[in-house]
């Protein structure tokens, strides 16, 4: 019997860090379970370097990664979601397109590692720990039941990955 391949889109503004590292690692790390997406809502056009850098030195095949409107998985002829998750705040008080097939939503915020100033050093601490965040917060969702929990349940447990710290996903 085939198992089901979930689709699971990653947003958040500008579609150059946070979302596109949700995406390499879901990608890798479901298993062929999970097929990873990402978009912004005002993409910046180009994934920021020190995401690939670090996306390569952690193996991640980074061919495919750009950085993409959110309208592109609005399109009729788009994979239809069964996951969106916001990993930004901006991009979660925003209103989003339609999602065909009423995927299952949550919002799992996080500072935005582009953002980080000081020294290139402290840079990419900030997108080291927003993989080690992202990793561990995607490791609890593949590892969820999908096949055999209820939606409510589900949406509980996606709002509570969502909500842990960044000292509870160590």
């Amino acid at each position: 019997m085939d198992q089901k391949i979930y689709n699971v889109l990653f947003l958040c503004t500008g579609n150059s860090a946070r979302s596109i590292i949700a995406e390499a690692i879901i990608n890798r790390e479901g298993l062929g379970r999970f097929r990873g997406f990402s978009a912004g809502s005002h993409p910046k056009g180009a994934v920021h370097p020190y995401a690939l850098d670090l996306l390569r030195g952690m193996n991640h095949d980074v061919s495919g990664l750009r950085s993409k409107s959110w309208d592109e998985f609005a399109l009729p002829d788009a994979p239809q979601m069964d996951f969106v998750f916001t990993v930004c705040d901006d991009a979660a008080a925003e209103e989003c397109p339609y999602w065909p097939g009423q995927p299952m939503t949550a919002h799992w915020g996080m500072p935005d590692p582009a953002r980080a100033t000081g020294p290139e050093a402290v840079i990419r601490v900030a997108f080291a720990e927003t993989y080690r965040m992202l990793s561990r917060r995607i490791g609890i969702f593949t590892s969820l039941p999908l096949a055999s929990i209820d939606r409510l349940a589900l949406q509980r447990n996606l709002d509570t990955i969502g909500r842990t710290a960044p000292e509870e996903t160590a």
